[in-house]
């Protein structure tokens, strides 16, 4: 059985940085892509960053590149979001996804994660 758990949320002010942290367990892996989604009140779930098997290929949203960077420790099974000059409006509840792959991609919607956290409130104060 697979089980994803995030870490690292928390009150933060506009400018501010956070690090979160998601473990993935269950299965080898370096075999899952993960990526981190978010979610603020009313709205639906948004893609934010994503990570292939190898760490080797990236991408962002829009709205959080230059500021976030996605990274994965497969050694600890751990794949971490830093997150840098935190807006207001990066407010929202942060989830950690994980997929099996057999191709090193990455992977932005949705509905290409088998497994989810339970998610980690991030606030910044403005």
């Amino acid at each position: 059985q697979v089980q994803v758990v995030e870490s690292g949320g928390g009150l933060v002010q506009a400018g501010g940085s956070l690090r979160l942290s998601c473990v993935a367990s269950g299965r080898t892996f370096s075999s899952y892509a993960l990526a981190w989604f978010r979610q603020a009140p009313g709205k639906e779930r948004e893609f934010v960053a994503a990570i292939s098997r190898s760490g080797s290929n990236t991408y962002y949203a829009d709205s959080v590149k230059g500021r976030f960077t996605i990274s994965r420790d497969n050694a600890r099974s751990t794949v971490y979001l830093q997150m840098n000059s935190l807006k207001p409006e990066d407010t929202a509840v942060f989830y950690c996804a994980a997929g099996y792959r057999s191709t090193d991609s990455v992977y932005l919607t949705v509905a290409q994660y088998a497994y989810w956290g339970q998610g980690t409130q991030v606030t910044v104060s403005s």
